[in-house]
């Protein structure tokens, strides 16, 4: 049996070692020139800083399979994702927090005091939030909400808070206490030679031959028994219904000669800040020495055809055209879209890579039989 994978980040490389492993000849074609998709990593050589090419990558998981299975390929150092923001002259911690609250407020609260005080700013008037700006609102109140979500949000989708949905906001955690680690999951690290070391151990096997700087066509599938396919499920349809939604990222890169900010990310919370963010790069390797640093400015912006997409929109619109692109994928066979593309969603990678896992032992036990998507994108 002969399978091809499109594209060679964490879904086609996990895919494709799973059903090496298991005695099936597999092709990865990739359209860049180097494996990993987004999560590449590379050293600057004017810095010598490990950096995150497509943004920042930090992986957090409660799956401990998972975390063995990226073990097994890395050596994972441990990495709290600490992020602060910058409103209104200063420096807060977040996700919003004890720290957070009384430094806003200019108070000094214990914890069931600082609950007691957000419940009384919140707007108890809305009983069940619809939009991002509502469960705001109801979480926080409205000062919190301008200084940190209102004009981010704005940036960082393009359209009002009003538009979008609330599901957004329900990842976003208040914490009543001094813990400050963006994350909250069992296992939380970094992989000491970074992610595009990773990916390239995890396709070093025999059965594995990968095509870089090759772009794909689906004039290719029928050369093979299957298709595990990475891509935009859009552009599996050469976009013949028109393109799904997405937001982009600009990056400006600089360095500067010593540290800069003293942490990894930096959000700027104000619409009048045109950047969402600046990533220090130096600072997601904290076992590394590094004199000099360079960093990056983030611009979010609406995803042209020939950008990198980032963030699936899925309001109502781009779900109506999804409908439409799934509808036409129920006409295909012989192929399984994978991944956040592949499936028109927002995934980690933590996530990215379970599917990944289950995707191939579906595959080996089902063979022709795998089912259409990793996982159902409606």
């Amino acid at each position: 049996m002969h399978v091809l994978l499109v594209g060679a980040g964490l879904s086609g490389a996990v895919i494709g070692r799973r059903l090496a492993e298991a005695g099936i000849d597999v092709t990865i074609v990739e359209a860049r020139d180097h494996v990993a998709g987004n999560c590449h990593t590379e050293r600057c050589t004017e810095t010598g800083v490990m950096m995150h090419v497509y943004g920042p990558h930090i992986f957090h998981t409660d799956d401990e399979e998972v975390w063995n299975y990226v073990n097994r390929f890395a050596q994972f150092l441990p990495f709290k994702n600490r992020v602060k923001t910058t409103s209104k002259g200063q420096v807060f911690s977040l996700p919003i927090n004890l720290h957070t609250i009384n430094q806003f407020y200019r108070k000094t609260m214990r914890p069931d005091e600082a609950r007691e005080f957000i419940e009384q700013q919140a707007d108890t008037s809305i009983t069940d939030p619809q939009t991002f700006e509502e469960q705001a609102l109801r979480f926080v109140g409205p000062d919190l909400y301008e200084a940190f979500f209102k004009g981010y949000t704005i940036k960082q989708w393009g359209v009002q808070p009003s538009e979008l949905p609330a599901s957004i906001l329900q990842r976003l955690p208040v914490r009543f206490n001094y813990e400050d680690n963006y994350f909250f999951h069992k296992f939380q690290g970094m992989p000491q030679d970074g992610y595009t070391a990773m990916v390239e151990r995890i396709l070093d096997h025999d059965g594995i031959t990968v095509h870089l700087s090759t772009p794909f066509s689906r004039s290719q599938a029928g050369n093979y028994d299957h298709v595990f396919y990475s891509g935009p499920l859009d552009g599996w349809f050469d976009y013949e219904l028109g393109h799904l939604g997405y937001r982009t990222l600009d990056f400006e890169r600089f360095t500067y000669d010593g540290d800069y900010q003293g942490c990894a990310v930096m959000n700027y919370g104000e619409e009048s800040v045109p950047y969402t963010r600046i990533t220090e790069h130096k600072h997601f390797s904290p076992w590394e020495s590094h004199d000099k640093s360079v960093l990056y400015r983030e611009y979010a912006r609406a995803c042209a055809p020939d950008d990198i997409p980032y963030y699936p929109i899925r309001q109502v619109k781009e779900k109506a055209l999804l409908a439409d692109y799934v509808s036409h994928a129920q006409q295909e066979s012989h192929v399984t879209f994978v991944g956040r593309l592949g499936t028109y969603r927002y995934l980690d990678m933590d996530v990215t890579i379970r599917e990944a896992l289950d995707t191939a032992a579906t595959f080996l036990a089902q063979g022709p039989d795998t089912p259409l998507f990793s996982n159902p994108p409606l």
